[in-house]
């Protein structure tokens, strides 16, 4: 990756081809135009997967649900572990990485968002869905109703693709529609809390800051875009989170090294300076602070795998 080059992003089809094994198994459960829309049980993509996945981001939004087992995913900089009834969603554009072949059963789908402009959907329908963006909880816990609607919901979706492909583009729309709906409920019902300013403050901190960690490290900077008190974003975003906006920055510019680690050949100090930090040292020693080693022993540790 030549120096000054942004961090890989994978659409569908580089994606496969980097993580999903080749053959007549994975032809069979992907279908054309599967950079568009697909549509799997999750206990059959698994055993496709080239694990470990190392932390990369698609242009595609991935949605996994679960009516058995468990599964286990980091997120950006946590890691998140969903049962039955629960979903997991990985935004477009958000770090992601897994390592294990987790026993499950349920749905994924991954679709572009594309896939929601037509006669059935305003463009900016997705605007609605705060789960669909970086900053958003990706755990979202069902009801047992809810839940049932849902796997309802996704089974006919999966017996069309698995006849039709990406062919009935509408049915598809329309159902998965229906789903982000349904999940939209629940998600919306489990963030109703006190503070709705501190809310909206600690989202649009958390919007802009994936957007400018190579330049701006400290709080004001932030507070300054927001047009706010450092004071004032430090008690919203640490109500909301539980994190302050500086840890929040420190974990997003490891994470940021984490996926250069992986997907570059660039020095310890090519990646400090990628990542806005000068001072070689001291981005070991954040790195270190957070993942319990230093970059080059992470980077050996890599190798290894």
């Amino acid at each position: 990756m030549p120096k000054g080059q942004q961090i890989k992003t994978y659409d569908a089809e580089s994606y496969r081809y980097n993580f999903i094994k080749n053959g007549e198994q994975s032809d069979t459960i992907l279908k054309s135009d599967y950079d568009n829309f697909f549509i799997v049980r999750v206990e059959n993509l698994i055993r496709l997967m080239k694990l470990p996945v190392p932390p990369a981001r698609t242009t595609t939004h991935t949605f996994i649900y679960l009516s058995e087992g468990e599964a286990i995913m980091r997120i950006g900089s946590e890691t998140y572990r969903i049962v039955k009834d629960e979903c997991l969603i990985v935004a477009a554009g958000q770090v992601f990485s897994f390592d294990n072949v987790d026993i499950n059963k349920g749905y994924l789908f991954n679709f572009h968002e594309d896939v929601m402009i037509g006669k059935l959907a305003k463009n900016d329908l997705l605007k609605d869905f705060e789960f669909l963006r970086v900053w958003g909880n990706p755990k979202i816990s069902l009801d047992r109703q809810t839940s049932g609607f849902i796997r309802q919901l996704l089974e006919r979706v999966l017996i069309d693709y698995e006849a039709n492909g990406f062919q009935n583009k509408e049915i598809v729309q329309s159902y998965l529609i229906a789903i982000l709906c349904e999940i939209n409920m629940s998600y919306k019902a489990a963030s109703i809390i006190p503070h709705l300013k501190a809310i909206d403050i600690s989202n649009k901190f958390r919007e802009i800051l994936f957007s400018n960690i190579k330049t701006l490290h400290l709080v004001s900077d932030y507070a300054s875009l927001l047009n706010i008190t450092a004071n004032h974003l430090n008690k919203s975003v640490k109500a909301v989170t539980g994190k302050s906006p500086t840890r929040w920055i420190d974990e997003t510019i490891v994470l940021e090294a984490k996926v250069l680690l992986y997907q570059s050949n660039l020095s310890i100090s090519e990646i400090a300076t990628e990542v806005g930090l000068l001072d070689q040292s001291y981005f070991s020693r954040l790195f270190k602070k957070y993942e319990g080693v230093t970059p080059l022993h992470f980077r050996k540790r890599i190798k290894r795998l």
